[in-house]
């Protein structure tokens, strides 16, 4: 079956990787799971390095000479190759180590093409690098449409903080413009960028330095840039080496609107 994937473009390439490696994610839910320390309070489990493992299968098959950086396995290939892959297995490892379904599957191309898998709902976000796409078993591929109606925000209350004091993410949500427009929800998984891009959330903060070649990010931010959302940093700049942190929300008005309430607690 991997072998089929060798003609592929790169989105589905990153679709297909995404999605077998949430095929592991799903296989291995409820299990007892031993925790792997990697410091700082951050952890892995034989689920993250199993799914990686078959997320590189797919990637090698299809893209032999290509360089992959994956959450566990570091860099693999040279560190500046001109086609590089970001992996994360699965994103959100505390949420399911505890029993908590809110977690994803990042598989990105850098500069390219990329997918976003969540495993419980078999919904993948997905884009070629210009156009942004969700595909549902079964379904017809959908385009993604950002939208704030719903006015919910998804913040990233995760340390470390490194914007403090000028910006902590808690005192966005106390700011009164803030509870009078939007309403909070608190997550740590790229299905909060994947949902600014499918019209289910109004925006996403979070602190950070930059974010744009991140396993975590790259996958989320690509998809929410081909879906039409504004995409910078807290600071309102372009993401980038210099970049802090990330902004995504679905039009122009609500990532005014936020940035004028950060900018006033800064």
């Amino acid at each position: 079956m991997i072998d089929s994937y060798a003609s592929s473009d790169d989105a589905a390439v990153a679709i297909a990787g995404a999605r077998a490696g949430a095929d592991v994610v799903r296989s291995m839910y409820g299990q007892r799971l031993s925790r792997i320390d990697k410091g700082a309070g951050d952890f892995a489990t034989a689920v993250d390095v199993e799914a990686e493992k078959t997320i590189l299968g797919v990637i090698r098959a299809a893209r032999p000479d290509d360089a992959v950086l994956g959450e566990e396995g570091g860099q693999q290939g040279a560190a500046d190759a001109v086609r590089q892959w970001l992996v994360d297995p699965l994103c959100g490892t505390l949420n399911y180590a505890v029993g908590n379904m809110l977690v994803a599957v990042n598989v990105a191309l850098r500069d390219g093409a990329a997918a976003v898998a969540d495993p419980f709902s078999g919904e993948v976000f997905f884009t070629d690098g210009e156009t942004a796409w969700v595909r549902r078993d079964g379904a017809d591929d959908v385009l993604l449409t950002p939208t704030p109606a719903t006015r919910l925000v998804d913040v990233n209350l995760d340390p470390p903080f490194p914007s403090a004091p000028g910006f902590r993410a808690v005192d966005l949500l106390a700011h009164p413009g803030f509870v009078a427009r939007f309403r909070p929800r608190v997550v740590s998984t790229t299905l909060a960028l994947a949902w600014v891009a499918a019209g289910k959330r109004a925006a996403y903060v979070t602190d950070g330095g930059d974010l744009s070649r991140s396993v975590h990010f790259a996958a989320g931010i690509a998809v929410c840039r081909a879906a039409g959302c504004v995409v910078t940093g807290i600071d309102g700049a372009p993401i980038g080496e210099a970049g802090r942190g990330l902004l995504v929300a679905a039009d122009d008005e609500t990532h005014g609107l936020l940035m004028s309430m950060m900018r006033c607690r800064s």
